[in-house]
């Protein structure tokens, strides 16, 4: 069926009641923008190319924040309606055969089974479409439905036009049409600006179809949540919270135990394995993705991270486009930025930050360490308050750490360096040249030992302190 849908999605607002900068479609709920959204959802009941976004204010930026390949774009120079809006697209459509979903870039939480559902909703031979509504408790400021006696569609009534009588209905438009492609693009020159703010209103097209003969039908969608529009940062908000949720209880569905689920943020785009265990205050975003038989402990931030299965990640890591593999252990309190790789069954501890690294199967870097464009070979031992120079104050160069090298307490690495297999590092060691296999490497000064120097000191001290009275 998705052959003969072709969807066309609002985008190109500004949406001034955000009180931003930023076009309203680039703002993000659920980890992603609200554009990219309604997207996904069209892409259950239409192919990529035959999805047409229009755009308009910061039409290039929209375009970048596109992750779909294969979507279009018909840009709305100049904003003057709704129905000016689809006209845009006009040149985009390949067929004036089969049905025309128009939807708004601004409904994050449109499902695609409310999608499916107005495409499969019977609305007899000769109608024009087909709108979406919802009732609320409170429905001013919204468009009216007003239904003939046999229930069709015969207007919507805006707010301002509406009688005493219309502005009693609590049934009200809520911007998604389904239209018979053919009829829309044969009526659609009707549409005429005679409003206050001399716009082409989308809304006209179900009167003109139903004066000419073409009744359009109305789905009520019971849920008046998933229809919201956002307007303001409070709408907004309250849309993240609800695509969290869902995203939540999605996981815990399949076999994911969520400690405390109205405490976790975990974007749209997030995987996770069955018997997986997520506990409080964890933030997973981008687009992460956890095995099976993890433990995702309090306070962890994880972002495009790919964490393989049987992994513990123990309490406030916090981890960027990182991976870490089998059975390995990160944390409490370590830091993976960019570019790490932890190997099968390694060991990142306390207070451990790594940084374009890739830390072999085996190897451990138990506590307090910084190890930077490093590349550590398998069963490496990283002493506690290691740390690899990378950077000269120009460029950064890399340590290279080989299979089975032991790095005593408190080493310092000066890149560029290479530690041979089997190496062992003293202790307190600065290391400045490479290090052959099995060698014993010292890079420190002498100690030398003073007899009576400390008690000394003290004594002089003590003869100049001030005699108090």
């Amino acid at each position: 069926m998705k052959e003969n849908v072709t969807v066309v999605i609002l985008a190109a607002g500004l949406g001034t009641r955000m009180k931003s900068k930023k076009a309203k479609v680039l703002h993000e709920a659920g980890g992603d923008t609200l554009l990219n959204h309604i997207i996904r959802a069209a892409l259950h009941v239409a192919a990529p190319e035959k999805i047409i976004a229009v755009i308009g204010y910061q039409a290039e930026q929209v375009r970048q924040t596109v992750r779909v390949p294969g979507i279009r774009f018909a840009e709305q120079s100049e904003r003057k309606g709704t129905a000016h809006a689809v006209l845009c697209a006009r040149q985009a459509v390949e067929s004036d055969g089969g049905q025309l979903l128009v939807l708004n870039g601004d409904g994050p939480l449109l499902r695609p089974a409310t999608l499916q559902a107005i495409l499969d909703f019977r609305c007899g031979a000769s109608a024009g479409g087909a709108i979406v509504t919802t009732e609320l408790a409170d429905p001013t400021g919204y468009g009216r439905v007003v239904r003939d006696r046999d229930g069709t569609v015969s207007a919507i009534v805006e707010q301002k036009a509406a009688t005493p009588e219309q502005l009693k209905i609590r049934e009200i438009n809520t911007g998604l049409y389904r239209f018979d492609a053919g009829l829309f693009w044969q009526f659609i020159g009707e549409v005429k600006p005679n409003n206050p703010a001399g716009e082409y209103y989308l809304t006209d097209m179900v009167e003109i179809l139903a004066t000419n003969g073409h009744p359009v039908a109305a789905l009520l969608i019971e849920d008046e949540r998933e229809l919201l529009g956002i307007n303001t940062r409070i709408e907004l908000a309250l849309a993240d919270k609800i695509l969290r949720t869902r995203k939540a209880e999605e996981l815990m569905l399949s076999g994911v135990t969520i400690e405390n689920p109205e405490t976790v943020t975990i974007d749209g785009g997030v995987e996770i394995g069955p018997d997986s265990l997520i506990e409080a205050n964890v933030q997973l975003r981008g687009a992460t993705r956890i095995g099976a038989n993890c433990r995702i402990a309090t306070g962890c931030v994880l972002r495009d991270c790919a964490i393989a299965d049987g992994v513990t990640i123990l309490p406030y890591v916090v981890a960027e486009s990182s991976s870490v593999e089998k059975k390995a252990s990160v944390g409490p309190f370590s830091r993976l930025r960019i570019g790490v790789e932890a190997g099968e069954n390694s060991h990142i501890g306390n207070f451990v930050e790594l940084k374009k690294t890739r830390l072999g199967s085996g190897s451990k870097a138990s506590h307090l360490a910084y190890l930077g464009d490093s590349e550590i070979g398998t069963n490496v031992n990283i002493g506690a308050g290691t740390i690899t120079c990378n950077y000269d104050g120009r460029r950064k160069h890399q340590t290279r750490i080989e299979d089975g090298v032991f790095v005593g307490s408190n080493s310092t690495l000066v890149a560029p360096v290479t530690l041979s297999e089997g190496a062992f590092i003293a202790a307190g060691s600065v290391i400045t040249n490479d290090v052959e296999r099995d060698a014993l490497a010292l890079g420190r000064a002498f100690q030398v030992n003073k007899q009576g120097w400390a008690k000394k000191r003290r004594e002089t001290q003590r003869e100049a302190e001030p005699v108090k009275s």
